[in-house]
């Protein structure tokens, strides 16, 4: 009876660390004007799952263009509109990669841009050459592929030096691909045009820690402010990496981040029902059903109550 038990115990820790962050994505980007090549403050990202359950949601880009949100149910496909006033509106169907950061930067073309009604001779605007490559780049990352979308950022930041969305991508693209020290380059570089950039700062941190730079990978993480769901995201890759001790301060700084992260305080209950502390995982998993009695993880969550007591 006692192994029995045990071994459903193990099964069920096995599947909670391999379903971490299931289900989930994030989007992020920046909405610029394609003529003047300048941030378009307060635009609109609006989305629409396009079957399944009914999804609808809205975004603002900030004073700078830039928009950052997660995206709870990444398992569907959206039709993704960005819109901003005196603007021809743009709209793309997408899927999410489950767990990672979908890149999409898009330029906004102004209605005086467009072209003219039937019967009178249209205002051509001739197309930036560097944004036509950044945007067919920014298509390849959405579709898995990774080294054709990094030739078209190169080709994108030879044709404008001083493309800091470009290089942005480069880096997250070479972090991707484990191409450390191409991802420092980029990252630096986007840095020295656009200023502080928290995800700039948080990828050097990654890179220059896997080249084993420890001094300057603890130097870039002091410099990125706390963000609830990279610190969750990071500690799910150690999880599904069998390194708990190391993912424990991290969801420890994700809660201190957001202390209403449900999934947080669930993963972080089952971390410790893992390490045999069972007076921290009943907290933690009681905290996860008082924020979330009807969460996906609820069932779960009881069931592990019974032996952590």
């Amino acid at each position: 009876m006692r192994r029995t038990l045990a071994l459903t115990l193990l099964a069920l820790m096995v599947v909670a660390a391999n379903a971490f962050a299931v289900g989930e994505g994030r989007m992020q980007g920046k909405v610029t004007d394609a003529v003047t090549k300048k941030p378009i403050p307060g635009a609109k990202i609006q989305f629409e799952s396009t079957g399944g359950r009914n999804v609808k949601q809205e975004f603002k880009a900030d004073k700078n263009g830039e928009y950052r949100f997660l995206v709870l149910d990444a398992t569907l496909q959206y039709n993704f509109t960005w819109s901003a006033d005196g603007y021809q509106p743009t709209q793309e169907k997408l899927k999410l990669k489950l767990g990672e950061i979908t890149t999409r930067d898009v330029a906004l073309i102004p209605l005086s841009a467009a072209p003219a009604a039937a019967g009178t001779a249209p205002q051509q605007s001739k197309a930036d050459p560097a944004v036509l490559a950044y945007n067919e780049g920014a298509a390849l990352a959405n579709d898995g592929k990774n080294a054709e979308a990094i030739a078209k950022m190169d080709e994108a930041v030879s044709l404008k030096p001083e493309f800091a969305a470009a290089y942005q991508a480069l880096a997250r693209l070479n972090a991707r691909m484990k191409n450390h020290a191409k991802a420092i380059e980029a990252a630096t570089k986007a840095l020295e045009i656009s200023g502080d950039d928290p995800d700039m700062f948080a990828i050097l941190a990654e890179e220059y820690a896997a080249t084993g730079q420890k001094e300057k990978a603890a130097e870039y993480r002091k410099k990125a402010p706390a963000d609830a769901n990279a610190l969750f995201n990071e500690a799910a890759r150690l999880i599904n990496e069998g390194k708990d001790n190391q993912a424990e301060p991290l969801l420890k700084q994700a809660i201190a981040a957001n202390d209403k992260m449900a999934a947080a305080y669930y993963e972080l209950g089952m971390l410790y029902v893992r390490t045999s502390k069972n007076a921290d995982a009943k907290a933690n998993l009681e905290k996860y059903l008082e924020l979330e009695p009807n969460g996906k993880e609820a069932g779960t969550a009881k069931e592990m109550l019974k032996y952590v007591k």
